[in-house]
């Protein structure tokens, strides 16, 4: 899947593996490929998780 505006709400649109992480991380997204890399949220330290949800306001 190909989604073409990967962000969270108030973020900028993912650029890097970096900011693939950190928006995989902080959302309901559970798995994340980048390259060969396949990520599952299950397997990612639960002290990594950031929480985007009461950051921004909803429409």
């Amino acid at each position: 899947m190909v989604n073409t505006s990967f962000n969270v709400r108030g973020e900028p649109i993912v650029c890097t593996p970096e900011d693939a992480f950190r928006c995989f991380i902080g959302s309901d997204i559970e798995v994340l490929v980048v390259g060969n890399c396949f990520m599952r949220k299950e397997d990612q330290d639960p002290a990594l998780k950031l929480d985007y949800k009461n950051a921004f306001a909803l429409d």
